[in-house]
């Protein structure tokens, strides 16, 4: 198994600070190669919050992330939507008999740090996470998710989704599964006690195993492909 490092020593707890000196192009290596269609400039880079990205998604029209204070644009297709539901479904299932936590789909934002806002198209969250195992009522939780599932879309460069892992590691998510719909393969990231991830990939005939965070969670992968060809 291959590794990939955290952020641990500039975590997303870390407030980041706009150098003055940078450029658009700058900016954009920073946030993963992200195509300047997807940056917004309103508000202005690094100075957005939590509730900019919530008012975004309130509006109905664009979906966002805040990274570093940017709001960002986040690509989502007909397709990866389905594959998400596909993946949301066999979680939930599972909760059924299984009262470990609860599940939020693509427009269940997360606040994982002051200036950190993720979107994932799955997630799953322990209940041990939430106050006296209570679920807030705020518009965007600031709690990391156990489990990410990411859908790539065309858009997502592979600079992104190593950010966003990393993103998610940082925070205390404990595994994230990138799902290609192309290749019909996914990619998980499982963290342990020294900061560091393996790093798993599942063939299209592979099973996705949920480890410690799900004991006993398994969903072929072919499975969550069954809807139509990619």
């Amino acid at each position: 198994m291959a590794t990939i490092a955290s952020r641990e020593a500039t975590g997303p707890l870390d407030p980041f600070a706009l150098p003055l000196s940078w450029s658009l192009a700058d900016l954009q290596r920073h946030l993963g190669d992200v195509p300047a269609d997807r940056v917004r400039l309103f508000p202005l880079p690094g100075t957005g919050t939590a509730e900019d990205a919530e008012a975004a998604q309130h509006a109905g029209s664009i979906f966002c992330e805040l990274v570093d204070g940017v709001l960002v644009e986040k690509p989502m297709g007909t397709l990866e939507s389905l594959l998400a539901l596909e993946v949301a479904f066999a979680l939930r299932t599972y909760l059924e008999g299984h009262r470990l936590g609860v599940v939020l789909g693509a427009d269940g934002l997360l606040q994982l740090g002051p200036k950190l806002v993720r979107g994932p198209d799955v997630s799953f969250i322990r209940w041990e996470r939430f106050p006296d195992g209570r679920l807030p009522t705020d518009r965007i939780w600031a709690v990391a998710p156990d489990l990410a599932v990411e859908v790539l879309s065309p858009g997502n460069t592979a600079a992104e989704m190593e950010r966003k892992v990393a993103d998610y590691l940082g925070a205390g998510t404990r595994l994230v599964c990138i799902i290609d719909p192309i290749s019909r393969t996914a990619v998980v990231h499982a963290a342990n006690d020294s900061g560091v991830a393996t790093q798993t990939f599942v063939g299209s005939e592979g099973v996705l195993d949920g480890g410690e965070v799900l004991p006993g969670f398994r969903v072929e992968l072919s499975r969550v492909f069954r809807s139509g060809k990619a």
